[in-house]
Formats: C-alpha cells, structure tokens, sequence
C-alpha cells in the first residue's frame, strides 16, 4: 500500500476541523455518574491456582454501562456490525457504552488493586479505548500508551479510510441519508481526538504511515490534540500493525512514568 494520507511534515500539525458539541465533559460526566450509581461490587474468579503460579491471576467482573455486566443493547437502525449500532443518538451509542465500560474498567482496576493511578494500554479499538479512559478518568490515569487507534477524527476517517470499520458508516448512510445530521452529531461524542485534549497522563502512541484501516491523520488529529507530556512512534513503511521492537519502547516508557 502507498503512502496515500497527507506528508510527514503535515501530519505533524494537522489539526481536526470537528467542532465539539456544547457541554461535551458534563455530558459525559452524567453518564458516568450514573453507570457508578448502578455499579455492583466486582466478582473475582481464581481459575486453577498452579496455571498461572507463582502468579495469583484472576478471572473479573465488573459493571459498566448501565450497571450491565454484559451486552450492548441499542435502539434504532442499524447495519450488521457495531460501527452503526445506535448512531442515531449519542445516549444509546455503541462505543458511548464502550468507552464507559473502559472508565469502569480503570476505576475496577484502582480498586482493587489499591493504587492512585494506572496505566492503559490498547492498539486499534483498543488504542482508542486507552486514550478515551485517559481522557474521561484524567485523575486515575498515569499513563496512556495508543497503538494505531481507532476512533480519532471519525468525520474524517469516514470519508477517507478505504477498509472497514470505518467504512460502515459511509455504506451506512448511502442509503439512509435523512440520519446524516444525526449520526455525524453522534460521532463527535466519542471522537479521541476531541476528548484527547483532556487527558494529563503521559502519552505513547504509535501510526503506520500505510495504515488504511485507522490512517494516519486521524491519529495524528488525536495525538496533535494532546498537551500533556507525549510521544508518537512513526512507522514509515507499516499499515496496521505494531512492529515488534515497539514493545520494548513501551517497556521503556513504563519504567519511566509509572512509578
């Protein structure tokens, strides 16, 4: 696959032109306040003791959206994958119940282990998770690492990343073009690169200049967005992947930040 997003040089200061919605933190804060008040206490799972020794892993549920400890229901038209499940409002999105699963799952984390903050860490849907809990939970977050993520400058990606997921929203609204205004308006409730701007942790990310699944402009809109201390692993010649060697450098990091 070609280079086929903008240059280097522009990538480097590329800025989304989506506008946040009015509201967007107490709009979010109401969610999570309310998915918190439906919250049961965590249930731990210890599998076979011997597995894993000599270390104790657990098996853990906990509540997320809706105080749900599964599923994703959602109201609405819709095609057959989830880039499109209840798009029509932001309340009843997909990835809004997502990412407050993600929140719940860091603040599950602190809990149980006793610790005032902790690391996130994803690559693709999950690199958007990561920065998403970053951002919603910038007090229980030190460190943030974002591998090719997913869900940066969504407006943009839609128009321009060949593959799917992002691709479902287009063929999507090809044939249901009275829900445009709405689902673009649900977008920017869950778009990274606007909710980048709050996250205080200490950021590695990474994007392949080849990427057609998450390109690279949209992670450069999230990761451009970011004021706190931060770095980007640019891979010239890697589509949506992470080279191996990657992982020492977040090895690295984490001995650095997460003390």
């Amino acid at each position: 696959m070609p280079w086929f997003d903008l240059p280097l040089d522009q990538l480097r200061k590329y800025r989304t032109d989506t506008a946040e919605p009015p509201g967007l933190d107490q709009w979010w804060q109401q969610r999570l306040e309310a998915a918190r008040a439906a919250a049961i206490p965590p249930r731990l799972i210890l599998p076979e003791t011997d597995i894993y020794a000599p270390v104790r892993v657990y098996d853990t549920e906990f509540s997320g959206a809706g105080g749900d400890h599964q599923g994703d229901p959602a109201a609405g038209p819709e095609n057959a994958r989830v880039m499109t499940r209840g798009i029509t409002q932001p309340e009843g999105y997909y990835y809004t119940r997502l990412f407050i699963d993600a929140v719940r799952a860091v603040e599950t984390a602190r809990e149980l282990a006793g610790a005032s903050r902790v690391a996130v860490s994803g690559a693709s849907q999950g690199g958007g998770l990561a920065l998403a809990a970053a951002a919603l939970t910038p007090q229980a977050v030190a460190v943030c690492h974002a591998d090719v993520p997913f869900l940066c400058d969504i407006q943009r990606a839609i128009t321009l990343a060949p593959d799917a997921p992002y691709n479902e929203v287009p063929d999507f609204l090809a044939h249901n073009v009275g829900l445009i205004p709405a689902a673009l308006n649900t977008l920017r409730y869950v778009d990274c690169a606007l909710l980048a701007r709050r996250i205080t942790a200490h950021c590695l990310l990474s994007v392949g200049l080849m990427d057609t699944i998450c390109p690279p402009s949209t992670v450069f809109a999230a990761y451009n967005e970011i004021t706190a201390g931060k770095d980007i692993s640019v891979h010239p010649f890697t589509g949506h992947t992470v080279p191996t060697e990657h992982v020492e450098r977040q090895l690295r990091h984490l001995r650095d930040f997460l003390r």
